[in-house]
């Protein structure tokens, strides 16, 4: 990985979740979160690091795990998740070069052939899997987010003193 990433933009079903959808007699969605992909969100957070979520679906479960992560970006029920990208990237002034997108379908294509670094979890359906940089060895809703935030951090920090820093709450001062 050569390029400085800035911004991880996420999927919710099969990425930040299992893929499986339960709803309830009471027509509630519900979705399992693995706080492992939150702590790496945390991390992702403290060097300066922006994220996003773009999703197909429409889920209050997705609101209220976004805003515990202070996940700033936002969108769901998005057909288009390209012309929301471009949105994003415009208001943080980056590149494509500097994005990483994490998708498991059909639907995250459009992205992935055009993002920096491409990333789906290891239970992606195969044909997404042929344009992704980097596969996961965990599942999604089972550490993948934090699998691939690890490594963007590894390579782009002396990941060690990082962990460090955050531990003992020092200021990282992000260059």
């Amino acid at each position: 990985m050569n390029m400085k990433i800035k911004l991880i933009v996420l999927d919710v079903d099969g990425v930040l979740t299992d893929g499986k959808l339960y709803i309830g007699s009471d027509r509630v969605e519900y979705k399992p979160f693995h706080t492992q992909d939150g702590m790496g969100i945390s991390l992702a957070h403290y060097t300066g690091m922006k994220t996003a979520i773009i999703t197909g679906r429409k889920s209050e479960a997705v609101s209220k795990r976004a805003e515990e992560l202070k996940i700033k970006y936002v969108y769901q029920g998005i057909h288009d998740k390209l012309t929301v990208l471009q949105e994003i990237m415009d208001d943080l002034q980056i590149t494509l070069d500097e994005v990483c997108y994490v998708g498991d379908d059909i639907n995250d294509l459009p992205i992935l052939q055009k993002v920096g670094l491409p990333v789906v979890p290891n239970n992606a359906v195969s044909i997404v899997k042929e344009y992704a940089q980097y596969v996961t060895i965990s599942n999604g809703g089972e550490g993948a987010v934090r699998e691939i935030i690890d490594h963007i951090l590894a390579e782009q920090y002396d990941y060690k003193s990082l962990i460090h820093d955050y531990l003992d709450g020092k200021v990282l001062i992000v260059q």
